[in-house]
């Protein structure tokens, strides 16, 4: 059984999932928080497996609720639901630790797959979906000037010649199927590759592999 916390600041936004939760098979929801703070309160006190987390709430937002979440080093794992058009901010929520994101109008199976996807230590977001964020903002956040080399991190000079080629197919957004082809490999040796790399690097998930990807100067964002 999964068990999720809603942390939205409107009333009938968290009934719609409260009320989602409940008609699904092997979700339960824990508890409901109105702001950022008791978010952090409610998870430390309940220890969810999932926080379906809003961005913008009163008081402290969903970005750091996910930054002292996360830092609080158990198991609880964070889904941004926030609208892409409006909410860049999704990308801090990404730095600060959460395990993906989804659209608040994402469909219902989706939104379940989701939260499946983030309590069994997978990334929400899909790799296409992870490019087109990525090549939208990631010169305002994810780019920094000065961006250290790659050999200032240890953990990148860990890596393999061919596991540093999979590290920019990733944070390039590709499928495992698409690095397959464009590195000649089967998928299987590209899943090995993969969970050798977010190994390595001490990544949560694949989505925190493409930030560490552009942070270290590996992949750029598109002019």
């Amino acid at each position: 059984m999964t068990t999720v916390l809603i942390a939205d600041d409107q009333p009938l936004q968290r009934l719609g999932f409260r009320m989602l939760l409940q008609g699904t098979p092997g979700l339960t929801p824990v508890g409901e928080a109105e702001h950022g703070a008791e978010a952090v309160r409610l998870a430390a006190e309940l220890r969810p497996d999932v926080v379906l987390m809003d961005v913008r709430m009163p008081g402290m937002d969903g970005i750091e609720a996910t930054r002292r979440i996360v830092a609080g080093g158990g198991r609880t794992r964070v889904l941004i639901v926030t609208t892409f058009d409006l909410d860049e901010y999704a990308h801090d929520g990404l730095r600060a630790g959460a395990s993906g994101f989804l659209l608040k109008d994402a469909r219902p199976e989706e939104l379940v797959a989701g939260i499946h996807a983030v309590a069994t230590g997978d990334a929400v977001v899909a790799p296409s979906l992870t490019r087109r964020l990525l090549d939208a903002y990631a010169h305002q956040v994810l780019a920094p000037s000065g961006a250290p080399p790659v050999a200032a991190d240890p953990r990148l000079r860990s890596l393999s010649d061919r596991e540093q080629e999979v590290l920019v197919a990733i944070g390039h957004g590709w499928t495992n199927t698409e690095i397959a082809e464009r590195l000649v490999l089967t998928e299987s040796t590209v899943k090995k590759h993969v969970g050798r790399v977010l190994a390595k690097l001490g990544a949560r998930d694949r989505i925190q592999a493409v930030i560490m990807a552009y942070d270290a100067g590996l992949v750029r964002a598109k002019p």
